[in-house]
């Protein structure tokens, strides 16, 4: 019988924390309410039919990767990684998203880090980030 072995720090996989992929039906009612305005002012209209793309868009690429090294927090026009020794702590606040305060006095929105998803971010940095359920 093969012997179980406790992962490697080198072979675990990031834990990538993205939005709901069901928020795409509220960027289709989007379209479908906008379509209505087409028939009211056809070039505005089909205008403003861009909004659901840009939501779709948004949907798909906004996302936070944790590893047990870095932390990477991709919006929809940029990305950007820090590693784990430059984050000071994590704050939310009335927006649903986590924010990193970082040691240089910055913050970072992680997109689609909840309060929830603290246990997944806990283990895959490594004890990093404390788990609040614990």
């Amino acid at each position: 019988m093969p012997s179980r072995r406790a992962p490697d720090d080198s072979t675990t996989k990031p834990a990538v924390i993205r939005m709901s992929p069901m928020a795409h039906f509220a960027s289709g009612f989007l379209a479908l309410g906008l379509l209505v305005m087409i028939t009211v002012f056809p070039t505005w209209g089909a205008v403003f039919m861009v909004l659901p793309i840009l939501a779709s868009a948004a949907i798909v690429r906004l996302r936070t990767v944790a590893d047990r090294d870095t932390l990477t927090a991709r919006t929809l026009l940029s990305s950007r990684t820090v590693g784990w020794d430059e984050i000071d702590g994590l704050r939310f606040d009335r927006t649903s998203w986590a924010r990193a305060h970082l040691r240089d006095g910055s913050e970072m929105m992680l997109p689609a880090v909840t309060f929830a998803m603290l246990p997944l971010l806990a283990e895959a940095s490594g004890g990093r980030v404390p788990n609040p359920y614990d």
